[in-house]
């Protein structure tokens, strides 16, 4: 399949924060090791697939993240107002 014509780079999704959390991503940008170092040397089609990965772990974080403060809270009754 033929990639698609890029008028503009992709550009890095580095936030600048560049410290790894205990399953080996960035918590800045959420990728790998090995996506942060081969950035530059992937190409476009690449650069989408490793931007939609860490979409999908940025997803999975705030489900997390959910579902623990759900667990902290208890059952939720709903206001009568």
């Amino acid at each position: 399949m033929p990639e698609q014509l890029e008028f503009f780079d992709i550009t890095s999704p580095c936030r600048g924060i560049c410290q790894v959390d205990a399953r080996g991503y960035c918590r800045g940008c959420l990728r790998s090791r090995q996506e942060r170092f081969g950035w530059s040397n992937m190409s476009d089609g690449q650069k989408r697939e490793v931007l939609r990965l860490c979409r999908q772990r940025y997803l999975r974080a705030i489900r997390h993240a959910d579902a623990v403060n759900n667990d902290l809270e208890g059952p939720h009754q709903p206001s009568l107002f």
